[in-house]
């Protein structure tokens, strides 16, 4: 498949994204926690509020971005091509290296002791069933897998739709994502009640709205690139203010907050997500090379296995920002997400070098 240059510069820039959430999480944990945000967050001062707002809320397209380059990328399905071939191919791809970390963060922190040989236990005898404990950010495979397996099935509709249609299935899952909203003011709506969670736009919500989108901004989206950049700028904008305060008008410093009470409006699936992430990809669709160069399609190509491998360098790196060196956090999270990335892509490049490597790294 030929490389498409601007799909390149986004998952680069969203794996980036990744670290720098990942380093903002390590200046709000909750009591008795030692390094990331758990069920309860603390925010130690003024300063760590606001930086934390502005890199965390900021970086929360992340996930986004990855779920509209895969759906860009593989919706729909090839002519042709069956429900298995699909499967065999995508799978073959993701879930080995998948597999081998997660044995990886069962086992490996037993060496510096981060992990006694209980808890290495239970998430070994566990993992069929779901990401071990030092290993939190792998829960994004799960939904990734999840819209693998559906695109087979909602391929056939997008190959027939029109855009009126496709736009209607985005206004309900943009309606969809309202409803976190409308749960903290309003309570439970649309059918929700303690024996039932599945709402009345519950299938046109979640990560299957930015496969849509993804695929209604490939296919149907005809804007020029002036209106791309503006209106792009507008929704990202809108977006990430509105993401960030969100967190900010909330995490009072000095107070022990439950976790997802102030991240309310940090969940993937939210209207400001939803804009910042739509925003941020229009403004990247107006990339014209048609290849990039070759340092960001090695970042990408190398995007997977950077992103499995982080967590193992983010705690070195924290050690050393926010510890070792005690940078106040304005200037600790970027630096623990930069260096995060340049010791992923260096070893992610070392690994590369040695035969059957996309087994583990992709």
């Amino acid at each position: 498949m030929k490389r498409i240059a601007f799909l390149d510069y986004v998952r680069v820039f969203a794996c980036f994204l990744v670290m720098v959430v990942h380093a903002s999480e390590n200046f709000y944990p909750g009591p008795g926690a030692t390094d990331m945000a758990g069920p309860q967050s603390y925010l130690a001062s003024e300063a760590d509020r606001l930086w934390v707002s502005v890199y965390d809320g900021f970086s929360r397209m992340a996930v986004p971005l990855f779920m509209i380059v895969s759906a860009y990328l593989l919706v729909p399905t090839g002519k042709g091509q069956t429900m298995g071939q699909f499967y065999r191919k995508r799978f073959k791809r993701v879930l080995p290296p998948f597999l081998v970390f997660l044995v990886l963060y069962s086992t490996l922190p037993l060496l510096w002791g981060q992990l006694d040989a209980a808890t290495a236990g239970r998430d070994l005898s566990r993992l069929l069933l779901n990401f071990p404990t030092l290993g939190g950010h792998l829960w994004f495979m799960y939904p990734l897998i999840g819209l693998y397996l559906f695109i087979p099935v909602i391929s056939p509709w997008l190959r027939q739709a029109t855009a009126r249609q496709e736009r209607w299935f985005i206004g309900l899952f943009l309606l969809s994502t309202c409803i976190p909203y409308l749960n903290r003011w309003c309570g439970e709506v649309w059918g929700q009640c303690f024996w039932n969670e599945y709402h009345m736009l519950w299938n046109f919500s979640g990560y299957l709205g930015y496969l849509v989108l993804a695929h209604y901004i490939r296919v149907h989206l005809t804007w020029s690139r002036r209106t791309r950049l503006w209106a792009g700028l507008a929704l990202m904008l809108t977006g990430a203010a509105a993401t960030i305060l969100s967190f900010y008008v909330q995490a009072v410093p000095g107070v022990v907050h439950a976790t997802p009470v102030i991240e309310v409006g940090w969940a993937f699936c939210t209207i400001n997500c939803v804009a910042t992430t739509a925003g941020t990809f229009l403004l990247f669709t107006r990339i014209r090379q048609s290849e990039p160069p070759r340092w960001v399609a090695d970042l990408s190509k190398r995007s997977y296995g950077m992103y499995l491998m982080h967590i193992f360098w983010l705690g070195l790196w924290v050690t050393v920002f926010k510890d070792t060196l005690a940078l106040p956090s304005v200037a600790a999270i970027p630096a623990i997400a930069a260096t995060t990335f340049v010791s992923c892509y260096a070893t992610a490049k070392l690994v590369s070098l040695v035969p059957g490597s996309k087994w583990v790294i992709g």
